[in-house]
């Protein structure tokens, strides 16, 4: 059996794994369409103008590799964790080349250990390497443009008997580096964005994160248009807007609220309203004790006639951790989604504990569809 901790000599220093590492995502990247927000490989370039003109960024894929995805971003926000992380704890010298195992990297984006997974991680790597992006975000003065891809390289050394990884290193690009390192350049996100399972979901999370996240209480409101054109999504307006509306519909995103509403102009805004903390402590990944905490009440703004607002309809971080704990494998806020659905067919249908018949359905649900 391969040591997973087994130092190969062409590394210098692994990564420590770092448990409950403090989760970190470059601002520049959280709401510009800089990923493809399918799972399915895509080959259609992103070409995107700010309203004003002054911004512009495009994103070519390979050929063979397809763009880099929202998920494979993943991978770019535990190298900015890492790295704040040694800054933190007072490194001087932080490396653009990152050496680490693909267990402990694993492990801090929530993802499965087995086989399949260290495919999927290089495949993630491949992607990152070969999507070229040109922007003039961060251009030096007298420059028009920069290209560059995510990361620079990557290494995998195998075990030559066995096969199994040894360890692997990425090395991050410049641009990508030096936004890492600049004052304000990152951003704190809460671990449970990892569980988000959809990309137009995951998208809107970080653009919420960057404008809702230190808003006040009116929060931060776009017109669908502008974010249609700020996700670089494929497929019509039409059908984008009736995803978000879906999405904003279930209301179930982390740490923000959602509503619809009207501008002044007749435009249809999404408004983005970062909820009160629930819990003192910080958020973890450890189990913790099911405490069902009645949220504070949202402002009025959060408040609109056609989204309505269930409090009683909250998960503290106890029970999301319990359900994952003993039923691996699903996403929580499908489940909720689907169980509030469910309640609202019949009024009748108001538990008096709510965590409680939440758990229960979970409970079967994966009884009935567990392989």
């Amino acid at each position: 059996m391969v040591n997973r901790h087994a130092v190969d000599p062409q590394f210098d220093l692994f990564i420590p794994f770092v448990a409950d590492l403090p989760l970190r995502d470059q601002r520049e990247t959280m709401e510009r369409p800089f990923f493809s927000l399918a799972k399915r490989k895509r080959l259609k370039p992103i070409e995107y103008k700010s309203p004003n003109g002054e911004i512009f960024v495009n994103v070519y894929p390979n050929p063979e590799f397809g763009m880099a995805t929202i998920w494979d971003a993943d991978i770019l926000i535990w190298a900015a964790s890492t790295l704040n992380d040694m800054k933190k704890r007072g490194s001087n010298d932080l490396p653009r080349t990152l050496s680490f195992h693909p267990y402990d990297l694993l492990r801090t984006i929530c993802r499965e250990t087995g086989g399949r997974q260290y495919l999927l991680l290089r495949e993630a790597l491949g992607r990152l390497q070969a999507t070229s992006i040109v922007t003039n975000i961060r251009v030096q003065k007298g420059k028009k443009q920069r290209q560059f891809s995510w990361i620079e390289s990557w290494t995998d050394v195998t075990d030559e008997s066995t096969h199994q990884s040894l360890g692997m290193s990425l090395t991050l690009s410049d641009w990508f580096y030096e936004g890492i390192l600049m004052d304000g350049g990152l951003l704190a996100i809460d671990p449970v964005y990892f569980s988000i399972t959809g990309g137009r979901q995951r998208w809107l999370y970080r653009v919420a994160r960057k404008h809702a996240g230190g808003a006040g209480p009116e929060g931060f409101a776009i017109p669908l248009e502008t974010m249609f054109e700020k996700s670089g999504a494929e497929g019509t307006f039409r059908r984008f807007k009736f995803e978000i509306q879906g999405i904003v519909r279930r209301n179930d995103l982390p740490e923000f609220h959602l509503s619809l509403e009207t501008g002044k102009s007749g435009e249809l805004l999404v408004r983005m309203i970062r909820r009160e903390p629930t819990m003192t402590s910080a958020p973890s990944r450890a189990l913790a004790p099911a405490l069902p905490i009645e949220p504070a009440p949202l402002p009025a703004a959060a408040m609109s006639p056609a989204m309505p607002l269930f409090r009683h309809r909250h998960l503290s971080e106890g029970i999301i951790e319990r359900i994952r704990k003993n039923f691996p494998g699903w996403d929580v806020y499908a489940l909720q989604a689907e169980f509030n659905d469910w309640l609202d067919e019949q009024p009748e249908r108001n538990p008096s504990d709510y965590e409680a018949a939440f758990y229960g359905f979970v409970r079967r649900y994966d009884a009935k569809n567990h392989l």
